[in-house]
This record gives C-alpha cells, structure tokens and sequence, in this order.
C-alpha cells in the first residue's frame, strides 16, 4: 500500500487546523451543516449529471485502487519478464503455459497464454495494444470524473454564499446579527475551496499518477512479451528493458555506478 494519499490529505488538514487555532477562530464556525452538505452533495450530484452511469461506477471502484496506489512498479516486473524469456529459450514457447499460475497480473497472464497458444507477433501486439489502450481509457474516465467535481465545487461554494447573502439582506433590521450570519455565508465558499483542492483534484491527480504507472509497467510487459517472442536473448531483454524504465532498476543503478568507477 502507498500511504502518500492519506498521509498528504492529513498533512493538509493539519495545516489547517493549525491556522485556525493560532488564528483563534472556531471550529464550530467552520462545521456547519447547511453549507456542507450544499457543496459536497451538489457537486457530487452534478459530477454524475455530467457523466453517464457507467463513468460514475467505474470512478467509485477506483478509490479503492486510488488508496492502495500502483500495485506493482514497472521495474518490477522486469525479473519475471526475464525468467519468461529464460524458460522459452530452454524449453520453447509452449512451456510458458506452466508460468499463468506464478505471473504477476492479468496482463501477464494473459500475454503468456498468447504466446503458449502460438500467436503470431504482429496479432500478439494487436491484442496487448487494444488492452492497454482500454485499460488508458477507463483510467482518464476515473481521473476526469474527480476532475469534474473539484472544478464544480468552489462556483457552488460560491453559489451557498449568494443564497446565504440573500438570506442576510433579508435581517438588515437586526444589526445585531449580521455580523455572525456575514461570516456563516462565505462558509459556503470555503467548503467549496476545500473541497476542491483538499479531496477531489488531489484524487484526480493520484488517478493519474496511478494510471500512469500502470500504463508505463503494461508497456514494458508489451515489449518484453513481444521480444521473448522474436527470441532475444534473456541479458539482452533486461537491458533493453532496464532502459525503457523511467525510474532505473537497482541493478542497472549499481552497473552504471561500476562502470563509472572503471573509467576513473
């Protein structure tokens, strides 16, 4: 599990708190219901109105994917991709039937059945590619939807202010209390803010990320299945596929850092 999203939300709202209390203000101020419950509910609701059924499904079941963040670097799966192209060299293509059980993901897998069933290449990167291109599309949809939400929630925020102020305006003979119901109506605009920056873009942008990486470790099983495919030799796919990595692997780190130290 990657604890950066709970542990940068936590983060953020302990600033806050924080500057409430050294500012002195209340936390009562800032917990009404009436605003709250407008913000967060209308711009959920309106996240939904602007997607269609399906979207919001699918963008429900990504939190779970979203907390527990990638899991499994590109890097990692570099190891298995190697003992694969080990196992074809020495035994064939059909014997990597017996690696389904053992392999990493569902892309893997399935990859491996492709290749034990003989695929050819070219129908081989046709089928990785239309599953990584629809695997990119669900994750734009999850990101988008979090997205839609954190752009419509400070204009309802704002939205909660103007019904507040109009409720205002309406006790301009009591004095007394406009002062409290003022500083009540622009709660509205905060939650709005909050929300927005605090919850919903943060979750977009892990979306993202995420997605991102997902993309990046199906893209190095694609060419990794395709080479063991044309038979490259296993030292040669590692590199390649050390190279391909956006972050380096300890083992090309450590070659790199030798052969530096070679030519000083």
């Amino acid at each position: 599990m990657d604890p950066a999203f709970l542990v940068g939300v936590l983060l953020a709202f302990g600033a806050l708190v924080a500057m409430i209390t050294m500012e002195g203000a209340s936390f009562q101020a800032l917990l009404i219901p009436a605003p709250m419950i407008l913000v967060l509910g209308a711009s959920i609701g309106v996240g939904i109105a602007s997607h269609t059924l399906r979207d919001t499904i699918l963008a429900v079941q990504s939190l779970g994917r979203m907390v527990r963040g990638p899991k499994m670097t590109p890097e990692a799966v570099i190891p298995f991709l190697v003992g694969y192209a080990e196992k074809a060299r020495g035994e064939g293509l059909l014997a990597l039937e017996q690696e389904l059980d053992g392999a990493p993901d569902a892309f893997t897998r399935q990859a491996l059945q492709a290749l034990a069933d003989g695929t050819d290449g070219d129908e081989l990167r046709l089928i990785m590619d239309d599953e990584v291109t629809a695997t990119s599309s669900r994750n734009r949809v999850a990101a988008k939807f979090f997205s839609s939400i954190g752009g419509y929630a400070p204009t309802i925020g704002i939205v909660g202010t103007v019904v507040s102020l109009t409720h205002v305006l309406e006790k301009l003979d009591e004095p007394d209390h406009l002062g409290p119901m003022i500083a009540a109506a622009f709660v509205a605009t905060l939650w709005g803010l909050l929300s927005a920056n605090f919850i919903w873009n943060p979750i977009a942008g892990r979306l993202h990320r995420i997605g991102a990486v997902e993309l990046e470790r199906m893209m190095l099983i694609t060419e990794g299945m395709l080479a063991i495919h044309a038979g490259s030799a296993p030292h040669l796919l590692q590199e390649r596929l050390e190279a391909l990595c956006s972050v380096k692997p300890k083992s090309r780190a450590r070659k790199q850092a030798r052969q530096a130290e070679e030519a000083a």
